[in-house]
């Protein structure tokens, strides 16, 4: 990936294929700021299209898709055939002489036939390419925070510095482990055993979570119709390009396939090297198709729905800054990385108002780094200022001094929210204060969630 000076050069890269970390193009912060806690946000690799679609001639596209040849083999804890001790209960995986067992496995997809073929994909599943780009980036962050900032240790040792969390999907679980090994590989372990952290579908907030909260699913929906009204006469303006690859249908968003699943294959395929019909390569067409399904997803949401989506997640993510921020050095956490999904990304940018309206590649990434004011070295204090100091520190916050960045596709982003005077680092508007970026955030938490997400005709 380019330096984001020349980002528009590699646009088409990063929108068809992966978008890798770009260590080299990195922009320090001014020398006066110190960094102090990354949070990362990445979405999973290059996987196999999520449904079965454009497999009928004259598309072609293949309905098996036969690149999922790595981590087939398993070797999983299994419990032991007696006890150590009669009556005591049986530990999973460890056997009467304590010592492990296991079992060796070969994960295999079987066809509706009966038929087993090794290295088929399940549909959505993180491909041999996925767990290399994903494994990249983790190198990448190694090769940027570790090497060139000298930020992370260079031997891992501590959970308490490095968070790993991940959707309840194997497709990011998957991604987490090869980050994390790419990250801090056997070599560099130190006996570090990572936690990789997944939550109950009740209490995950990494995405919009419409299963959790009834009235952003029913907000979703209304937008959605919305949208297909809008697009669909312009999305028809495509029928005598497409239609004879989708059974004579025209594409529509709130058609069969959806438009958003023609994408979905369309993106796969690509970053696979997969060839796909011409018609789906031309700019204007995929470029129509992108904006419609990005407008069904993002466009015109209110903040009800940003309150909804993605509050919860920025509600975590600010209270964590300001635990850094007040404790210091006595808060060890240095790096949060959670593996989530396109959807989350772009949300999350749509949400602060900086999103670019195009859909999130296979492992794009988004980093909220936190920076501190340096102290200065000073003389040794005088005795006024010995005795003004506990009050100097009274009336200043701990977030006073600390500075947010957010940064998405290797760019930084100036957050609206920030532009104000006082609210960013003098004459770096993409360094936004600690204290504006909470206080939007406030704004945009959920303070009675139960209450908020139940529909007004359900209450």
């Amino acid at each position: 990936m380019s330096s984001p000076k020349d980002a528009g050069s590699s646009s088409s890269r990063a929108h068809s294929g992966s978008s890798p970390l770009d260590v080299d193009g990195y922009p320090v912060a001014p020398p006066d700021l110190e960094l102090a806690q990354v949070h990362v946000y990445i979405r999973h690799g290059e996987r196999a299209p999520v449904g079965v679609r454009l497999t009928d001639p004259p598309a072609g596209l293949p309905e098996h898709w036969m690149l999922c040849h790595t981590a087939r083999n398993f070797q999983a804890a299994v419990a032991s055939g007696s006890a150590a001790i009669p009556g005591a209960p049986r530990v999973v995986g460890w056997s009467s002489r304590g010592k492990g067992e296991s079992l060796q496995t070969r994960r295999v997809v079987e066809r509706v036939d009966g038929a087993a073929a090794p290295g088929e994909c399940l549909l959505g599943e993180l491909t041999d390419v996925g767990r290399q780009t994903t494994y990249d980036f983790g190198v990448a962050l190694r090769r940027l925070y570790i090497d060139r900032l000298g930020f992370l240790p260079d031997v891992a040792s501590l959970n308490e510095e490095v968070y790993l969390r991940s959707t309840n999907v194997p497709r990011t679980v998957e991604s987490l482990q090869q980050i994390t090994h790419g990250l801090y590989p056997e070599s560099k372990s130190g006996g570090f055993a990572p936690q990789l952290r997944i939550r109950n579908a009740r209490d995950e907030n990494l995405f919009g979570n419409t299963g959790a909260c009834k009235q952003l699913e029913v907000l979703q929906i209304g937008f959605a119709k919305a949208a297909a009204k809008e697009w669909n006469e312009s999305l028809a303006g495509l029928d005598h390009k497409l239609s004879k690859y989708l059974g004579g249908t025209g594409l529509r968003l709130d058609g069969k396939p959806r438009a958003s699943g023609v994408l979905d294959t369309i993106r796969a395929a690509t970053a696979h090297g997969v060839p796909v019909p011409s018609e789906f390569k031309e700019p204007e067409v995929m470029g129509l198709i992108e904006k419609a399904v990005v407008h069904e997803w993002f466009a015109d949401k209110t903040e009800e729905v940003r309150r909804l989506g993605m509050g919860p997640l920025l509600g975590d993510l600010a209270h964590k800054l300001h635990a850094k921020a007040a404790n210091g050095a006595a808060d060890p956490l240095k790096i949060l990385i959670h593996s989530t999904h396109d959807t989350s990304l772009a949300a999350l940018c749509s949400t602060l108002d900086v999103f670019d309206e195009r859909w999130p590649a296979f492992s794009s990434s988004i980093t909220f780094e936190l920076f501190r004011k340096r102290q200065a070295t000073e003389a040794q204090p005088s005795i006024w200022q010995s005795v003004m100091a506990p009050f100097q520190k009274q009336r200043s916050s701990p977030s006073s001094e600390h500075y947010i960045r957010m940064r998405y596709q290797n760019r930084d982003l100036a957050l609206p929210v920030c532009a104000g005077e006082g609210k960013h680092y003098p004459g770096a508007p993409e360094f936004c204060t600690l204290d504006a970026f909470r206080e939007r955030v406030e704004q945009l938490t959920p303070v009675e969630w139960e209450a908020e997400c139940t529909p007004p005709a359900s209450i």
